[in-house]
């Protein structure tokens, strides 16, 4: 049996007019150029920049999308998941991710950060959300200083 390969969520603001589209499309394609699958919410801004450099690479892009129309994704996507979930669709989202890379954000990728980390799912970031457990002790993220060092360590990680 071939073994699966590495899932990897981008996640990020859906702003239209992102200033994080290119660090997205930097993510999307180096993901598609190792072979994993782009994980994304299947909307606009950081998603579908990262979704149309993932799809223009060659590479397989999976939207889980809030609502539950399949047709309803902005992002360029082979897979489109519709779950009717809303917000709720962020947690279907990192659980199926092996790691996920968070660009930018707002309170949405905050959530998706939370989320992937109660599940031990390593999260890489790019100008988005710091934070630490209480107490100080743990960052939430771990903070890159690059794109390319984001999506690198969510590619190795685990």
């Amino acid at each position: 049996m071939t073994e699966a390969p590495k899932q990897i969520a981008v996640c990020g603001d859906g702003d239209t007019g992102t200033p994080h589209a290119e660090a997205a499309r930097t993510a999307g394609r180096l993901i598609a150029e190792a072979g994993a699958v782009l994980l994304t919410g299947g909307m606009t801004g950081v998603m579908q920049a990262a979704s149309e450099a993932a799809r223009a690479a060659g590479g397989m892009v999976a939207a889980v999308l809030p609502g539950a129309d399949a047709g309803s994704a902005m992002a360029p996507a082979q897979v489109r998941i519709a779950t009717g979930a809303g917000e709720a669709r962020n947690v279907i989202l990192v659980r199926s991710a092996d790691a996920v890379v968070a660009i930018g954000g707002a309170y949405g990728t905050l959530s998706e950060i939370a989320v992937a980390r109660k599940l031990g799912i390593p999260v890489f970031g790019y100008r988005t959300w710091e934070a630490t457990s209480p107490g100080g002790i743990e960052p939430l993220v771990e903070a890159c200083e690059t794109i390319e060092d984001a999506v690198a360590g969510a590619l190795t990680a685990g």
